[in-house]
């Protein structure tokens, strides 16, 4: 009886040794995947799951969104009249680079750090640039309101979509890009927008 007890001892002593070695291993390949992640993956994630978030813009604007669409540089989301409100009051296309932050909830906050099981996004559509969604809504004449690093904001229909910079024909909201509409014109570099707002129905 006592060698049975004495084994049994030895025995829970390894398992419990082999137990926290295992436990050290798990929480050093954690460790090593979290370094290894990037925040394009994590902005992916958010966006899949429809996450609610408040952007830090680098106009100092705090924007409530939920997020729908990832581009190469760009995000695609929903605004939201409050952030203690889902309803979405437009659609919205924010270049990457205006974005200084973003808060989420805590539990969301976790979820974005999971590791993906499969595709589920757009793949092609993580491929579609800034430019190439800004061509698409001036071949479809979209409405669009401009917010730039400027401070300034101004509504048009964007006329044609370069390789950095935007031609803007102004009219008033509401307006439908017509000659006797049109206000002016501005040239607006894509470093310089903060923020495309386009009417609610419109997707990404």
């Amino acid at each position: 009886m006592h060698w049975d007890r004495l084994f049994e001892d030895l025995e829970g002593q390894l398992a419990s040794e082999w137990e926290a070695e295992r436990a050290a291993l798990d929480a050093e390949s954690e460790r090593l995947r979290i370094a290894r992640l990037d925040l394009r993956s994590r902005l992916r994630l958010l966006c899949d799951t429809g996450a609610d978030a408040t952007l830090d813009l680098m106009n100092g604007r705090r924007l409530p969104v939920t997020l729908q669409s990832l581009g190469v540089d760009w995000l695609a989301a929903a605004s939201r009249v409050s952030p203690d409100t889902r309803a979405a009051s437009s659609a919205l296309l924010i270049p990457l680079s205006a974005v200084l932050g973003l808060a989420v909830d805590h539990g969301m906050l976790l979820t974005s750090l999971e590791e993906r099981g499969g595709a589920t996004g757009s793949l092609l559509r993580e491929r579609m640039t800034l430019g190439f969604v800004l061509r698409d809504l001036a071949r479809r004449r979209v409405p669009v309101h401009l917010s730039s690093l400027a401070g300034d904001d101004v509504h048009g229909t964007i006329d044609r979509a370069a390789a950095d910079h935007l031609d803007l024909a102004l009219h008033d909201t509401g307006e439908s890009r017509r000659a006797a509409a049109v206000q002016g014109h501005r040239i607006v570099p894509y470093a310089a927008l903060i923020a495309i707002r386009m009417p609610g129905d419109q997707r990404l």
